[in-house]
């Protein structure tokens, strides 16, 4: 009964179904006032008989204050006040008990109105079965109101040996008149219960269209962004190469028009990458290490790396470092390297991107648990509605990003990378002053950072050749990409021999031994993961073989590889760095192996 009388207490759909059962009973109350005005002249008229006028006239005051104060809640229900649902409820309830004492004052009156006696008692047990019909709706209200509505009627017939048998009628009557209430009840509540769902169900259905339509505008962003930054990279490419072949008389590309146009792809590429992480961070499948780093070795790299592009056009950039930081002989900041280089390579190359004259400055502090790279700038600076759409994926402030190529990507996978780490980045700018970025990442008092010599935090280099040329086989489907990754071995020092498919690739693994094998990731007749499984079953040495698996960037794939047996994954496009890094790993391990190998022999 109490969770039926506070109904805030009751799940969502629970309180819906009371607010509909108020709402009809709400819908009943001017019946239920025009059967008591019809029913007033025949009170009045067995009153008539009534010896005690004076008992009479108070009756009839009663009558009337019960009148003025249920024509009183009808209204306050129109009201704002009766939006809260539990206060709604007792006010109701309230109100029918105001009924029900009108029952008992016609029933207390009867006993001193003569031979109006039993006609007063059927009009009061009249009254009883209109409270239980009017309250019907809502099973609270039935419960409680019904029976003290009965209550007096039936004692004042049973109470007499005269009127016994009129009393045992009249509770026959209202008994029968209970039952069909609560029937009714039911099939109302079952009609509300199916509203309430239907409530429910319009409202899934306005979440999946909001979801849809926010969906929709992202993909055709997504394409629009693309479209212009592809059509404007390629154009620039397509004219270098159409120089470099002679194409309408042109002469050979300058150095310039070369360097344009590796900026053009570079910037191409950054704008696949940058949209692939965030899709894959949105969808929540993006994985990350948690390893310790030193983030003021990272961030004075990633100065050295932007300064001179920041010299270039007349900017200072700098670093400054908490003393506290620079002085700590323990602790490292705990998440993942390369997507805190993302991250701060995103601020600073915004800050220099974007800043025309003055100074950028870096500045590494420690605070309650983390580390704060603050990168600020005195370029145009934002307004607060410009620096939340520069949040947004996929949207530039078209202020300050006329001419400067990008998709509008890069705070907001800072941002989604800063939090999958622990972190945050915070963001403060004003107009014509400049903007401040600050990146937070928990900080361990006793994690130990790797890369002391400072090798794992210097910008990406290719490293020196191994002692030996190493003997590489790479499978690649594409014949593009199986140039590129040919060329970029060969100019490492390297010996290739290549395979267009898994099925070739796990022929000449079991004809020629390998130092290395690169395979892709999707490739006809065999995948790479099914080729990288059926090597590593082979009985042979090339089992134990290093495997670089070469994926199109999807998180899924990445997984299936590594399942299978790969070493380590290296994302399309590759880039010399990255090629030689992972080459450079594979040649440590075979170095390393036969070492052991001589050592045993």
């Amino acid at each position: 009964m109490i969770a039926l009388f506070e109904p805030d207490r009751a799940p969502r759909g629970g309180e819906s179904i009371t607010l509909q059962a108020l709402e009809a009973q709400r819908g009943l109350l001017p019946y239920a006032l025009a059967l008591f005005g019809v029913s007033l002249p025949i009170y009045v008229w067995a009153g008539s008989f009534a010896p005690n006028s004076v008992w009479m006239a108070a009756s009839f005051a009663v009558f009337a204050i019960n009148w003025g104060a249920f024509y009183a809640v009808v209204n306050w229900l129109r009201g704002d006040e009766a939006q809260n649902v539990t206060r709604r409820a007792r006010v109701q309830v309230l109100s029918g008990l105001l009924w029900s004492g009108a029952c008992a004052q016609i029933a207390a009156f009867a006993e001193g109105a003569g031979p109006a006696r039993e006609a007063l008692l059927m009009v009061s047990v009249g009254g009883a079965v209109a409270c239980f019909f009017f309250t019907s709706p809502w099973l609270a209200g039935l419960l409680i109101v019904g029976p003290a509505a009965a209550a007096a009627p039936l004692f004042g017939l049973l109470r007499h040996p005269e009127s016994q048998a009129e009393g045992l009628l009249a509770w026959g009557a209202l008994a029968l008149t209970m039952a069909l209430c609560l029937i009714l009840n039911r099939l109302l509540r079952g009609q509300f219960a199916l509203a309430a769902e239907r409530e429910a169900l319009i409202g899934e259905r306005a979440i999946s269209l909001d979801k849809a339509e926010r969906l929709a505008r992202s993909k055709s962003d997504i394409v629009a962004t693309l479209s212009h930054e592809i059509r404007n990279g390629l154009t620039g490419v397509t004219h270098v190469l159409a120089a470099a072949v002679g194409q309408g008389g042109r002469a050979a590309p300058s150095r310039d028009q070369l360097c344009a146009a590796l900026d053009a792809a570079q910037d191409l590429v950054a704008v696949l990458n940058a949209t692939l992480d965030s899709e894959t961070a949105e969808a929540g499948r993006l994985n990350l290490e948690r390893e310790p780093f030193d983030p003021v070795r990272l961030t004075r790299d990633l100065v050295l790396l932007n300064r001179p592009h920041a010299a270039a056009k007349g900017v200072e950039l700098v670093l400054h470092v908490e003393p506290a930081v620079e002085q700590a002989h323990a602790g490292a900041v705990v998440g993942d390297l390369t997507r805190a280089r993302q991250v701060l390579s995103t601020l600073i190359g915004n800050a220099v991107k974007y800043t025309v004259r003055g100074r950028i400055e870096a500045r590494i502090e420690q605070r309650d648990g983390v580390i704060a790279i603050a990168i600020a700038d005195t370029g145009p600076g934002l307004t607060p509605e410009e620096l939340e759409q520069a949040y947004e994926p996929f949207r530039r402030v078209e202020r300050t990003g006329a001419g400067i190529p990008g998709a509008g990507l890069g705070l907001s996978l800072a941002r989604q990378l800063a939090g999958l780490m622990g972190g945050s980045l915070l963001g403060q700018s004003a107009l014509g002053v400049g903007s401040c970025f600050t990146l937070e990442l928990p900080w361990s008092e006793t994690a130990v950072a790797h890369g002391e010599d400072g090798e794992a935090f210097s910008a990406p280099a290719a490293p020196s050749p191994p002692g030996r040329p190493l003997r590489v086989l790479v499978a690649e489907d594409d014949a593009l990409n199986a140039a590129m990754l040919r060329a970029i071995l060969e100019q490492l020092g390297h010996q290739v021999v290549g395979a267009n498919n898994g099925r070739r690739a796990l022929e000449l693994a079991q004809l020629a031994d390998f130092d290395l094998l690169m395979l892709d990731g999707r490739m006809p007749q065999m995948d790479g993961p099914a080729t990288a499984a059926a090597i590593r079953a082979l009985p042979t040495a090339i089992a134990t073989a290093p495997i670089i698996a070469v994926i199109g960037g999807d998180a899924e794939e990445a997984r299936e590889c590594l399942d299978a047996g790969c070493d380590t994954v290296l994302r399309k496009p590759v880039t010399v760095a990255g090629v030689a890094r992972a080459v450079a790993d594979a040649a440590a391990r075979v170095r390393r192996e036969a070492v052991a190998a001589r050592a045993v022999a």
